[in-house]
């Protein structure tokens, strides 16, 4: 399970990295528009925060699996094994996972109140469908709730090891 799981996420960091490229040949394009044509678009511009927006969103669980989060490694780094897995479970079940859970069920309101309302950009040429971006975070946290209970499996199976 936990394979399959990693697998999900590694394929949403392609994604992102994807996006990335996309991201830099947009700010390329703007820039040239807007400095050698004295052009711009709010449509581009807010385009280029959305692709952002979801590169973050994608590479939060990536960050996680490739255990580059932040951390106090003040003690961390001295722990045995066991003790490691211990804390990274207490952590992943008391802590994290009851986070992206309210972080998701607080983002489906969010979203749900963007459809409803039919909410679009406030600036004029702006992005419609905005729920669409808003939606992203609803993905990018269940993206790490399914990386952390792919964490949470290989710690338990550590943690056995080590007895």
């Amino acid at each position: 399970m936990s394979s399959f799981l990693d697998k999900v996420v590694r394929l949403f960091a392609y994604l992102a990295g994807t996006l990335i490229v996309v991201l830099a040949l947009l700010i390329v394009y703007e820039a040239t528009n807007r400095y050698l044509f004295d052009a711009s678009s709010v449509t581009i511009s807010e385009i280029q925060w959305h692709i952002f927006d979801i590169i973050f969103l994608l590479g939060l669980s990536y960050t996680m699996q490739q255990d580059k989060h932040v951390r106090v490694d003040l003690f961390y780094d001295s722990y045995s094994p066991k003790t490691k897995a211990i804390v990274d479970i207490v952590g992943t079940i008391f802590l994290i996972i009851p986070f992206i859970l309210i972080v998701i069920y607080t983002s489906y309101t969010l979203v749900e109140m963007s459809y409803l309302q039919d909410e679009i950009s406030s600036d004029p040429g702006g992005l419609s469908y905005r729920y669409l971006i808003k939606g992203m975070i609803i993905v990018g946290f269940v993206l790490l709730l399914l990386q952390s209970i792919s964490n949470l499996a290989k710690n338990i199976a550590t943690f056995r090891e080590q007895r």
